[in-house]
């Protein structure tokens, strides 16, 4: 660019900072020669914001003077001052504060014409229920007023939460009360009536039977109730030809997968940190996510108090502390409570268990024969990675290594071996059938139904409790596919059928839509590893 045109670009009639065009234009080039020259008769350090200022050009400072007032003579009125202002904003708190004090409207408050049966007015009561979460589902006390649940803790006789809750479930109670809750049937954005919305589905559903659902699609989350599962399978009975997806994009395949690697199928691993003297956890936050971890934080914490115990079973070795080694990319609640922390790169995760495998499988096995010999672990955690070994081979049978959601499913194979290994299978960890319903690999189930919808074969599209608009990888491009497309004048997908609890991403973009109730009210949900005793609808 030319000075000139450089100069004229800053002053110019098109200055941002000069929006009523006030001031001119240079009708000249910038005399660059005079300002080098007083540069040079310039001794010290010398700012200037731009070439104009330190020319002393009067346009530049009267930009200045009215972008900054502070820094030129202001011309706003100085005839209120400190004193005044605080004058007028007390008399203005007092004036509010007085229309605060007038009546309160009267309110009448109609008694029941039936009381149901147990409820007292001011006495709350309490309903045993279960919140399903990923693969898990939490055990709760809801406290209930006048019919109206306000205040959620864990229930002490639920295996799964022994009283204890996350913040997630606190903060259910407060969906019952979200303005944004879905209350009403909608389709392409506008109020529509149940009764509509059964005629459409009974109308598609008629159109299905002739070629058995081969173009109908289901896309749930993770689903461990065997009510939902079963009414699933009840559709995909009477539609053969039908398929069920599934996306739950806060788990990762890498546990399933990699059950399925070292056993030959689907597993759900079951940790017991309570029995273990020396844990390790590699990219794992089982204290703080996971199916799972409220009952993990619960049994862990209960061997970190020691004044529980007496003098007789301080003396033996199933009251000493526990000790806990971490190796993750990321801080965590886990990584938080470590003894030993080791901060690494998740690529890297993978690497260091290899290394581990050596010196523990292949001690436990026979020396050099298998195929973790000659592992090399990351730089700078040869010592660190010494100690542990020796840590875990004293624990043999006492001890416990966890991988992460995250972590790929080769790692998870090797962890099951060295678990193997070291004899903590059927101590502190045991394997039971999937809690989930219909387990698969989501990121391949949600790929086979964003190839069938570009494929065209899909008709009908029923998403249950997922939202795939907002949490599905932007390559797959989800809102594109089943939204209406402009300039083809069509859509991808004829028929959207969209169940969620609140207006999402999905609303948008689906052909129709209705409420879903709230999460906490499935009776068989299953917790992890066992199932509620009891559970109630609020």
């Amino acid at each position: 660019m030319r000075e000139h045109e450089q100069h004229e670009r800053i002053g110019g009639p098109h200055d941002r900072n000069d929006p009523a065009g006030e001031a001119q234009p240079h009708e000249r080039p910038m005399d660059l020669a005079a300002l080098r020259d007083k540069l040079q008769s310039k001794t010290g350090k010398q700012y200037w914001r731009t070439l104009e200022e330190l020319a002393g050009d009067p346009q530049f400072e009267e930009l200045l003077h009215r972008e900054f007032p502070r820094q030129a003579p202001s011309e706003w009125d100085d005839g209120v001052d400190r004193r005044d202002f605080l004058k007028l904003m007390a008399a203005s708190l007092a004036l509010a504060g007085l229309s605060g004090c007038g009546r309160t409207p009267e309110q009448y408050l109609v008694p029941y014409v039936k009381q149901p049966d147990g409820l007292t007015l001011g006495k709350p009561q309490f309903y045993a229920t279960a919140m399903p979460f990923g693969a898990d589902a939490i055990g709760l006390l809801v406290e209930s007023h006048e019919g109206r649940p306000t205040k959620i803790e864990g229930n002490p006789d639920h295996p799964s939460s022994l009283g204890a809750t996350n913040v997630f479930a606190q903060a259910s109670v407060l969906n019952l009360y979200d303005p944004d809750r879905a209350q009403t049937v909608t389709k392409y954005g506008e109020i529509q009536t149940w009764s509509l919305f059964v005629e459409s589905a009974q109308a598609i559903a008629a159109g299905m039977k002739g070629t058995g659902g081969a173009g109908f699609r289901i896309l749930t989350g993770i689903v461990a109730s065997p009510t939902l599962a079963a009414q699933i399978q009840s559709l995909l009975t009477l539609f053969p030809k039908a398929k069920w997806h599934q996306w739950e994009p806060a788990v990762g395949d890498g546990t399933r997968e990699g059950a399925k690697l070292a056993f030959g199928s689907y597993l759900n691993t079951v940790y017991r940190p309570e029995k273990a003297d020396v844990i390790l956890s590699l990219d794992s936050d089982f204290l703080g996510g996971g199916p799972g971890h409220i009952r993990y934080a619960r049994e862990f914490s209960r061997r970190r108090k020691l004044d529980q115990y007496g003098e007789l079973h301080r003396r033996s070795s199933d009251s000493e502390m526990n000790r806990l080694y971490v190796v993750e990319p990321t801080p965590s609640v886990t990584g938080a409570t470590a003894d030993h922390r080791l901060p690494l790169r998740a690529s890297e995760v993978e690497i260091l268990t290899r290394a581990l495998a050596e010196k523990v499988v292949d001690v436990t096995v026979r020396l050099g024969q298998s195929a973790f010999a000659n592992a090399v672990p990351p730089p700078g955690s040869e010592k660190w990675l010494d100690a542990v070994a020796k840590d875990l081979l004293k624990h043999r049978g006492k001890c416990l290594v966890v991988a992460g959601e995250q972590q790929p499913a080769s790692l998870h194979a090797l962890v099951h071996e060295i678990n193997a290994a070291l004899g903590n299978v059927g101590t502190t960890l045991y394997y039971t059938e999937p809690v989930e319903a219909h387990p698969v690999n989501h990121l391949e189930s949600l790929r086979e139904l964003c190839a069938d919808i570009d494929a065209g074969k899909v008709e009908t599209l029923l998403i249950l409790s997922a939202n795939p608009v907002y949490t599905a990888p932007h390559d797959f491009d989800f809102a594109s596919k089943i939204k209406f497309d402009s300039r083809t004048n069509s859509k991808r997908v004829k028929n959207t059928i969209h169940v969620s609890s609140h207006f999402d991403e999905g609303r948008c973009a689906s052909f129709r839509r209705h409420d879903q109730r709230h999460s906490a009210t499935d009776r068989s949900a299953l917790p992890h590893p066992l199932r509620a005793r009891s559970a109630c609808r609020f």
